[in-house]
């Protein structure tokens, strides 16, 4: 039973970089999903990702380029203000600037860096370093 397609796919990206396969396809795809993997891509965590329509709700099927070493979802998603964020890289990072915090703002789904460049806050969805 699916609960939270967030946390499914970025458990898929992991187990698959942790395997070593260059490609692996995450279903259901999800705005949410797709928005985060675009946040990934641009931070050059992953490759090309492209969705593919299967009648139902869709996949993303993600090149992966071996430069994850975890990534995972923040459960619960925390509401973060933008002068909270160093609090929050010391819990979820391994260290300063290494890696980056996903979280949902009212301007879109960016990192924590853009965010804070923006002084937005907003709720922590995912890490990734």
């Amino acid at each position: 039973m699916l609960f939270d397609p967030l946390a499914d796919a970025m458990s898929v990206i992991k187990n698959a970089e942790n395997v070593g396969k260059p490609e692996c396809s995450i279903h259901p795809a999800s705005k949410l999903v797709g928005r985060t993997l675009k946040v990934m891509a641009d931070r050059g965590y992953i490759g090309e990702f492209e969705f593919v329509d299967d009648g139902k709700s869709g996949t993303f099927k993600v090149k992966l380029l071996g430069r994850i070493n975890r990534c995972g979802v923040i459960k619960p998603r925390f509401a973060a203000k933008a002068s909270d964020f160093e609090r929050w890289e010391k819990r979820f990072l391994p260290a300063r600037n290494f890696g980056v915090l996903i979280l949902s703002t009212n301007k879109g789904v960016m990192s924590h860096t853009d965010a804070m460049a923006q002084n937005l806050g907003g709720q922590l969805l995912a890490y990734v370093y």
